[in-house]
């Protein structure tokens, strides 16, 4: 029995089997393949009509006996037949010949003597060659009329040779997988257009996926979501509030009929990296990538990240309004006061500015109004606000840059918005060369960051002279089995070589003895495996190395994005403990394994230090007669006394607990020992 994170039989061809997310949503959350269409909703009078002049009997004559079926149209019954595979051979040659919609479908339940017709909304549909005689209806002169643009889609449609089929009326066909299926001695009656349209629109980017398994197709599903690139044709007028843009995409050398369908060839997200597969320094282990430091200067991966700042100017009460004001002069040195220095007179940062840390881009100001005593009629004051008589005073409430690295103001847009607001966006740019720590993928699920930069003098060379930009560990092939890479670095190799795209569809790429005769016809290695020498000995390898172009994404999650550190920073108002988060600056937290370590290693000093010293250490005042928390240093309230209250060192959450005891009823006494006792005195 599948279950609902399996794909089902019925679901081949509908549902994408590669594209779903990771963990708890895997499986329960799919994506429809690539040619798989959904229906929407039609009247059906039309249709109930046209049966009814064929092979229909009126319900109130049925006898319930073995030959009779009921025929249902969208679950409702209109009659019976006595002959429904003629009925359904009808219909399909109706929908065929153009008469009926070309979504509409009917099926054939013998267990429940029934024939449906549906033309409901919501069904998922699929395009199939019709065969007869085990013979596709579409020749090789209809595709070379399609592709002259003397034909097209609907053509096929009208014609009967290509018709839209569901899951249910796929249980009445035999379909074959391709042309060589047909001579098998079957009876076909439908043929798949391409294999590979079984998988999803993000799947078929994946050059030979067929060759891979299965987990990391899904997993490069995700990863291509996240890769920079060409986010859109109209990428440089657009004011997202994150955008990544790869600052040279190329195409792959290796491509699917997928991404010619898709145009991802035009709107690219990725670099056709030399790559060699050897292990070079202890910087590769676990999946590290050991990057050229001349690609990286050469502009090798380089992406622009784009952020969007600023505000709304907003109207209040008594139709005040908020405003935007120029730099602040300082009239000693008539200079723009302190992160002001990037503002023009009207409160905007200009176009081109470098900003950095805490420097406004958009000087606001909101109005706060005072309010003043007034005397009424009767004699007595009261507080009044708004009148001619209050003055209103504004206050700064400026849109500052926040960053690490310093960010370019791109432009500055006055617009309004859905409200009639006014609304004041600055687009910042920051131009980021990869570093270590950046992730990077190839298109088979194979991630790593960068371990390790390295001049071009110190790294390997072929005999060509030819250098590697990235350097794989070889250990990310045996166990994850990714051998749709090692391919995609054949076919990219001999299409380097020829000048041309190789195909690396599923189920029909160019064969590895393809690709290995176009290497020997060039004087290559037929394996693609290379002689290289040691950047820093000048010796030869000891192994051939396998070597050639493979195409890599660069990921969105980036090491400038991610790192933290903090010393000294804000705390929570209620516990006295630093805050949490990196977008707040908060701490790193010790938390309950990491105290167990520290209790096993016996590091009681750092334990102190981590736990209470550098976290929310409190001096506080417990009276040692009563054992409670005294008022302050000198007087404890319950023992109504000042003689014996000291002062003891505690977290205070531990003090906050114990006032939420005393809230509950729930007295906490504390008892202080001897050696506590003697180190106060």
């Amino acid at each position: 029995v599948s279950g609902p994170r399996s794909i089902h039989a019925s679901q081949w061809g509908f549902v994408c089997p590669s594209d779903t997310p990771e963990g708890e949503a895997c499986g329960l959350v799919k994506n429809v393949a690539l040619m798989c269409h959904v229906t929407v909703e039609m009247d059906d009078t039309e249709l109930i009509r046209l049966l009814s002049s064929y092979y229909v009997l009126p319900l109130h004559q049925l006898q319930y006996g073995r030959t009779e079926f009921i025929i249902y149209v969208n679950g409702k019954p209109i009659g019976f037949t006595e002959q429904p595979g003629k009925l359904a051979a009808l219909i399909r040659g109706l929908r065929r010949a153009g008469r009926i919609d070309c979504f509409v479908s009917v099926h054939i339940k013998q267990v429940h003597r029934c024939v449906h017709v549906v033309s409901d909304g919501g069904r998922l549909c699929r395009p199939y060659i019709v065969v007869a005689n085990n013979r596709p209806l579409v020749t090789q002169a209809m595709l070379e009329d399609l592709v002259n643009n003397v034909l097209s889609w609907d053509d096929f449609l009208k014609k009967g040779v290509i018709e839209y089929l569901d899951a249910n009326e796929l249980n009445d066909c035999l379909v074959a997988m391709d042309e060589f299926c047909l001579t098998d001695g079957h009876r076909y009656t439908h043929m798949e257009i391409d294999p590979s349209t079984i998988l999803g629109v993000v799947a078929g980017l994946i050059p030979y996926p067929d060759h891979n398994q299965s987990p990391r197709n899904t997993y490069q599903c995700a990863m291509g979501k996240q890769a920079i690139g060409t986010v859109a044709l109209n990428q440089q007028i657009r004011f997202d509030t994150l955008q990544y843009q790869m600052v040279y995409p190329q195409k792959p050398l290796v491509q699917s009929k997928t991404i010619q369908m898709m145009h991802f060839d035009e709107l690219p997200a990725g670099q056709n990296a030399i790559v060699a597969i050897m292990s070079y320094s202890g910087y590769d282990v676990e999946d590290a990538l050991i990057v050229n430091r001349a690609s990286l200067d050469r502009g090798f991966a380089r992406a622009c990240v784009y952020r969007r700042a600023g505000v709304h100017l907003k109207m209040h009460e008594n139709a005040v309004y908020d405003r935007l004001m120029g730099p602040s002069i300082d009239r000693e040195t008539g200079l723009p006061r302190r992160g002001d220095e990037l503002l023009q007179a009207d409160g905007t940062a200009y176009v081109g500015a470098k900003a950095t840390d805490r420097q406004i881009l958009v000087n606001k100001e909101m109005p706060v109004v005072k309010t003043t005593a007034v005397q009424d009629n009767a004699g007595q004051l009261g507080l009044h606000a708004g009148t001619s008589e209050s003055m209103t005073e504004f206050r700064r409430c400026p849109a500052d840059y926040k960053g690490i690295e310093p960010s370019y103001v791109e432009k500055v847009l006055f617009s309004t918005s859905e409200g009639n607001q006014a609304v004041v966006k600055v687009l910042l740019r920051q131009t980021r060369r990869p570093e270590v720590g950046d992730k990077f993928s190839s298109r088979h699920g194979q991630k790593g960051v960068v371990g390790l930069i390295v001049r071009q003098e110190d790294m390997p060379f072929s005999l060509q002279g030819l250098v590697p930009d990235i350097i794989m560990n070889p250990h990310g092939f045996p166990s994850r089995m990714t051998v749709g890479k090692l391919l995609e670095l054949l076919g990219s190799k001999a299409g380097a070589i020829e000048g041309r795209i190789r195909d690396g569809s599923a189920f029909s790429g160019d064969s590895a003895e393809t690709l290995s005769r176009i290497l020997i016809d060039h004087g290559h290695h037929y394996l693609g495996k290379e002689i290289l020498h040691s950047g820093v000995t000048g010796a030869p390898l000891e192994a051939y190395i396998y070597f050639g172009p493979v195409y890599y994404q660069r990921l969105k999650h980036m090491v400038m994005d991610k790192v933290h550190a903090r010393s000294r920073g804000p705390v929570t108002a209620l516990t006295r403990q630093p805050t949490e988060g990196r977008s707040r600056e908060g701490g790193l937290r010790v938390g309950e394994m990491e105290r167990d370590c520290f209790i096993a290693y016996g590091t009681s000093q750092l334990l102190v230090e981590r736990l209470l010293t550098s976290s929310d250490a409190y001096d506080a005042c417990v009276c040692e007669r009563c054992g409670l928390l005294a008022t302050s240093r000198n007087w404890c309230q319950y023992c109504r006394s000042s003689r014996q209250v000291v002062t003891v060192r505690m977290p205070y959450a531990c003090k906050l607990l114990f006032q939420e005891l005393m809230c509950m009823r729930i007295l906490p006494r504390l008892t202080l020992g001897n050696t506590y006792r003697d180190r106060m005195t």
